[in-house]
């Protein structure tokens, strides 16, 4: 069972990593820094940014509840 935890804990930090690098820099921040500090004309966000937010959170919610679960089980195990 830890083992299969530690598997799906690699998986989504991975996913997730993959995930948080697709966004588009908002500018600010370190995305100006290496040359992504152009501005857009356009103000709002589009539908594929919006899902691309979406997912990131499930895949967040489903990261940070693998590691609540990987922790207690690794607690609680005899």
């Amino acid at each position: 069972m830890v083992i299969g935890f530690s598997i799906a804990l690699i998986i989504f930090s991975l996913l997730l990593l993959l995930l948080v690098l697709m966004h588009k820099g908002k500018g600010g921040g370190l995305s100006d820094m290496f040359g992504g500090g152009m501005q857009s004309s356009v103000g709002g966000s589009s539908v594929a940014e919006r899902n691309l937010d979406r997912i990131t959170v499930v895949v967040g919610l489903l990261w940070f509840a693998c590691i609540v679960t990987l922790g207690l089980v690794m607690k609680y195990k005899n």
